[in-house]
């Protein structure tokens, strides 16, 4: 077998070890603690996480995810296990592909490691977030250059660009929509297009998220052939006092209801595998809020995970990137 020189690593943001509040503590310190995703006076938020969010937050985020929770285990880490083994298999023996969380377990550090153990010389970092924001694609760039920062010999580095509106991801998201609403056995009388909600205020700082939602919206409803009454864009996951982006979510999903609006399709473009924020928060919080509010139905449409269609883009985005490496 020839050796390979070059190295992919798909990046998430990350996932607790189990279910349970043990496990949630340490996953909820690392990602609550990270600058990129809490911008806040850091002496206060230290004292306001440690003694007010960890003694109770994990024990509330441990039953949310006993709910989505499998046989085998996290769904966001599952998917994105079938995400890299589906990749390396479209690229080749040539190609290593490695994944690793940002947070939790396995941390992109031993991904890394494993890559200058197998002499990778080159590595291309492919973050699992087509939409770039501080606190989710910065936070990984920061990752990764922490990483190397502590290391002799530090291999080329590049990474995939915002994937946004690039049309294989574009192509992926609609091939998916198109089959599963076929399937469904009604038709949706609005699509619900929800994203991950960021503050406002990092926004109006300069984080370009809002602007690269927007434009996936806008590619994925011309793709679908939807027009501007037969969807809805809206930002999920809020927490905290401050403005996030709007409109939110679930206050959207109560207006449509009582609208008079009965079956929705949601789908989450801002996520590439199924988790907590899709499968519990989209798919039964949010449809037990619309239908407690008058709506019937609310049907959510799977994330790319290991569809063939995504696979075929992430090989297409990869390789585009690797020019020149390969």
């Amino acid at each position: 077998m020839e050796k390979p020189t070059v190295g992919i690593l798909i990046a998430q943001l990350g996932t607790p070890a189990a279910p349970t509040a043990r496990a949630l503590k340490p996953y909820l310190r690392e990602f609550l603690s990270d600058p990129r995703v809490i911008e806040t006076h850091r002496i206060a938020w230290w004292f306001v996480l440690n003694f007010l969010v960890l003694p109770r937050r994990p024990r509330v985020s441990a039953a949310l995810y006993r709910r989505v929770w499998t046989e085998r285990g996290s769904p966001l880490l599952f998917h994105t296990e079938d995400q890299a083994r589906a990749l390396g298999a479209a690229l080749g023996e040539t190609i290593k592909v490695e994944f690793g969380m940002r947070y939790g377990s396995p941390p992109a550090s031993a991904a890394l490691e494993r890559f200058r153990q197998a002499g990778v010389e080159r590595v291309l970092v492919f973050p699992m977030f087509p939409q770039y924001s501080g606190a989710t694609t910065g936070s990984v760039y920061d990752a990764v250059f922490a990483h190397y920062g502590q290391q002799r010999l530090v291999p080329a580095l590049r990474f995939v660009a915002p994937y946004y509106k690039h049309p294989a991801y574009i192509d992926a998201l609609a091939t998916i929509a198109r089959e599963d609403i076929a399937h469904m056995p009604w038709k949706p009388e609005k699509i619900l297009i929800s994203f991950h909600g960021i503050p406002k205020r990092y926004v109006d700082s300069g984080d370009v998220y809002q602007y690269h939602v927007e434009e996936t919206t806008h590619a994925l409803t011309t793709a679908l052939e939807l027009g501007p009454s037969d969807y809805e864009l809206c930002y999920q996951s809020r927490f905290g006092k401050e403005e996030w982006l709007q409109p939110y979510t679930s206050e959207r999903l109560v207006e449509l209801a009582h609208s008079g609006v009965k079956r929705i399709a949601a789908i989450c473009p801002g996520f590439t595998t199924d988790c907590l924020e899709t499968i519990d928060e989209i798919g039964h919080e949010a449809k037990k809020e619309f239908q407690e509010a008058g709506g019937e139905d609310l049907r959510l449409v799977p994330c790319p995970n290991a569809h063939p269609a995504w696979i075929e883009a992430m090989a297409t985005i990869a390789r585009e990137e690797l020019s020149g490496w390969i």
